[in-house]
């Protein structure tokens, strides 16, 4: 009899990171996007919700390592762990993101136009890269399981 991969997924347990690692990859492009809004329009608002948006994907990225660390001493997530490269690449995210939260703090147009807008639009290119990390890392797991 075999068993389906999604079966021996569960049976083995979910890595915590898993729940929190998209909050703060939304939260970052969604803050490019209202960066862009704020750079057509003048709009003030657009850079609040740029600086609330950072701040909300830095939080979620703090808990997400947190639950990394929490997964890296469970040994029922020992075979789902993430490899290096994406920790370094979701790392270098949560690092540009900061930066960009400071850039993001200035007052009016200074800080969103044009440095916020290029730390932004960095951050979601390497949430991309990122994503491309974890996904292969991911199918090699679902396509190794029993």
């Amino acid at each position: 009899m075999s068993t389906s991969p999604a079966l021996a997924l569960t049976a083995r347990g979910y890595p915590l990171y898993g729940l929190f690692v998209p909050f703060p990859f939304v939260c970052f492009i969604l803050a490019l996007l209202t960066d862009i809004a704020y750079w057509q329009s003048s709009y003030l608002m657009w850079q609040n919700f740029s600086a609330w948006l950072l701040f909300a994907g830095l939080i979620g990225g703090a808990l997400a390592l947190i639950a990394g660390a929490i997964d890296l001493l469970r040994p029922r997530t020992l075979d789902m762990r993430p490899t290096l490269s994406a920790v370094i690449a979701f790392v270098a995210t949560l690092v540009l993101a900061f930066v960009n939260s400071f850039v993001h703090a200035g007052d009016g147009w200074t800080a969103v136009v044009p440095y916020g807008l290029i730390l932004s639009a960095v951050t979601v290119i390497v949430i991309v890269v990122t994503v491309f990390i974890s996904a292969e890392h991911r199918t090699a797991i679902h396509w190794r399981l029993p």
